[in-house]
């Protein structure tokens, strides 16, 4: 099949047409697939009702799927994050991030899938880190350029929020003694496209190694505020049955918390595993 691709914005974001998640994918068709993502950096799909299994299927054909420690999983796949509001703080999905830097070899993208979206509000933004990357000054970039960070898991992982019950508690302290600290650097060099990007987060980066705490706080703040400009941004609104598929080396995204807690916003994540920053 041949696909349509629109372009929704300069910087970030298609909506990909003439696909079917629930037939398979031919080798041309992942291809188209995969270059779209590597242009776009998030790539969309309308009315795709599909099941977790066949969430899973697409997903692992472009990589092995990570297991996420903390968050539930639908029972037909234990590789599909389900992210219900009603039965999970998701507090920490309203701030700019990139999925799971705690790890030393982070995601190489994510596929979400809206199973049910409030009526009003509960969209999703991403920005760009190649944009953000390319409008900073050549001088601010040199001083970025060979710094390193500090990427946690207990940042959007506190104790006081995930391990509030004592089979929680005792959860919590596992996977926390299984994801220590690690360091990636500041600067990242995409390892397909090879451009330079942005590689910090409000999600899980505490600090930049090489200066002084209150230099790091200052960076990190700045780095932050530009990341999050509307000219790298897109911002999507979901309807039910709605797909994304983003590059998670190469973006952040924001799930904006702007819907009642009376509303009920259920969706399904599956997670590519990735490889080691440079």
């Amino acid at each position: 099949m041949t696909l349509q691709i629109e372009q929704l914005s300069p910087n970030i974001g298609a909506l990909i047409k003439g696909f079917d998640f629930s037939q398979p994918m031919t080798d041309e068709t992942k291809q188209q697939i995969t270059d779209a993502l590597l242009q776009h950096q998030v790539i969309f799909f309308r009315d795709q009702p599909i099941t977790p299994t066949q969430q899973v299927d697409f997903a692992k054909q472009f990589g092995t799927l990570h297991i996420h420690p903390i968050f539930p999983h639908a029972e037909e796949a234990r590789e599909i994050v389900v992210l219900d509001n009603h039965q999970l703080d998701l507090t920490d999905n309203s701030i700019w991030h990139t999925d799971v830097t705690f790890i030393e070899k982070p995601p190489l993208g994510s596929i979400l899938a809206a199973k049910k979206v409030p009526s009003i509000g509960g969209d999703t933004t991403w920005s760009s880190s190649y944009a953000a990357w390319e409008a900073l000054s050549p001088a601010y970039q040199r001083m970025l350029e060979g710094l390193t960070a500090t990427h946690e898991f207990v940042n959007s992982f506190p104790l006081e929020r995930f391990g509030n019950t004592p089979d929680a508690h005792k959860k919590w302290i596992q996977v926390q003694l299984e994801n220590p600290p690690v360091t990636h650097p500041v600067v990242r060099t995409h390892p397909v496209t090879g451009k330079k990007l942005i590689f910090v987060n409000e999600g899980f980066t505490s600090k930049i190694n090489e200066v002084s705490p209150a230099e790091s706080k200052s960076i990190l703040s700045f780095l932050y505020q530009h990341i999050a400009k509307p000219e790298f941004t897109i911002r999507w609104h979901w309807q039910n049955n709605d797909i994304a598929f983003w590059d998670n080396r190469a973006t952040q995204h924001y799930a904006v918390g702007d819907y009642t807690k009376e509303s009920h916003r259920i969706m399904h994540r599956a997670t590519v595993n990735g490889d080691r920053p440079v």
